[in-house]
């Protein structure tokens, strides 16, 4: 039983660090909002599940916004009801605990081939650009069916959109614009030569009427960014935390049976996405010590649930044997993380690999081996050195 370090946590916005304040709490948004922050893990998982507060007005102009950047109205994620039902079904095979399990050999053999050109360029590497980074971008090119020929121009592309010392709006939506027309050329060729993967999936949803060819182009950036972004962040602050208490990972290194529940309790404590999307209550509703009226907006904090302790005792140890409750890391609901099966295959077989093969790893002694990235919306690094 170790316990989770809050220096861990990284950096966190004014209004997350805020402990012990309240259930339900006030707080102004970065682009200037009223929103309602809910911190307590019964209540979020209610939010999160009752109708009466709906992610379809949260993204009309009028709503109360995060900050300035609105999400597109025809995602799936920014659906109620029945219409998030119609796009999600399309998905929700492709995602199937049995499908992303007959992809574990294909992962394991991509994490091998990132550890074997880790292992010949040490004794040390920055595990962010040569594993973390790189993985889940070669898994995702595989899913939706990139070509190999086209994966550098690809991997470009993305890494420019989620570059956040990037200051310039107009290059990243040049880029956006780019890798939209490269989505679009790629839904036509494989509309020309199908193969199984789930762009072609998608394309067969849409000829049955099932999805917009709008809605399938988003779908497709939108399992993109939301697949890459957050897995990046997830496994380097695994591995960080992991590293950050070497008894931790010695102990693991010794016993691999307890990988898995170990990876859920790394997921609860150090989420790589630490709020929901915002909820617009559609009538007044009361929500714990508060009154929410309609049209107000709320969040969900999945840091603070994750950690009530009404829910889970100790709630800052990291406990291998896992917890009985279930973390709300991938949401709760009909908007439950549709990727969820694909993010935990991929940290269950990084740290194993990583555990297994590495088992002296540790953090770089020089200056500064953790630089965490800028951003509200996803937690992660841009560099993790260490050595062996």
């Amino acid at each position: 039983m170790r316990h989770f370090s809050e220096a861990q946590l990284g950096p966190l916005p004014d209004f997350l660090r805020q402990s012990g304040a309240g259930d339900v709490v006030p707080f102004v948004t970065p682009a200037g909002d009223q929103m309602w922050l809910v911190c307590d893990y019964a209540l979020g998982r209610q939010v999160l599940t009752d109708r009466r507060f709906s992610r379809a007005e949260a993204v009309k102009p009028q709503a109360p916004q995060v900050i300035d950047a609105q999400p597109v109205p025809d995602s799936m994620a920014s659906m109620d009801g029945a219409e998030h039902t119609r796009l999600r079904r399309v998905v929700a095979g492709v995602f199937s605990p049995r499908r992303i399990g007959a992809m574990t050999p294909d992962v394991e053999r991509l994490a091998d081939r990132y550890l074997d050109g880790i292992a010949a360029a040490g004794p040390g590497t920055d595990l962010v650009a040569g594993l973390v980074a790189p993985l889940p971008l070669a898994v995702l090119c595989s899913l939706l069916g990139v070509p190999e020929e086209d994966s550098g121009q690809f991997r470009d592309q993305v890494e420019v959109l989620f570059d956040v010392s990037l200051d310039n709006p107009t290059e990243k939506a040049r880029r956006r614009l780019e890798l939209a027309d490269y989505m679009s050329e790629l839904i036509a060729r494989k509309r020309r030569s199908p193969q199984d993967d789930i762009l072609t999936t998608m394309i067969a949803a849409h000829d049955r009427g099932e999805m917009s060819m709008g809605e399938l182009l988003t779908m497709g950036l939108a399992l993109l960014m939301a697949g890459y972004e957050t897995t990046v962040g997830q496994l380097g602050l695994s591995a960080l935390a992991l590293l950050s208490d070497p008894a931790a990972y010695t102990e693991l290194a010794a016993q691999p049976d307890q990988l898995v529940p170990t990876v859920e309790e790394l997921l609860r404590l150090t989420p790589s996405t630490p709020l929901s999307f915002s909820r617009v209550a559609l009538e007044t509703v009361a929500l714990g010590s508060v009154t929410v009226k309609a049209g107000e907006a709320v969040m969900v904090s999945l840091l603070h649930g994750n950690r009530d302790g009404a829910a889970f005792a100790e709630p800052e140890r990291l406990e291998p044997g896992g917890r009985e409750a279930v973390h709300l890391t991938f949401g709760h609901g009909v908007h439950r993380c549709v990727g969820a099966p694909l993010a935990r295959l991929q940290l269950q077989v990084v740290l194993g690999r990583l555990l297994s093969r590495f088992p002296a790893l540790r953090l770089a002694s020089g200056p500064e081996p953790v630089v965490w990235k800028d951003g509200l919306g996803t937690r992660g690094l841009s560099r993790l050195l260490v050595e062996w």
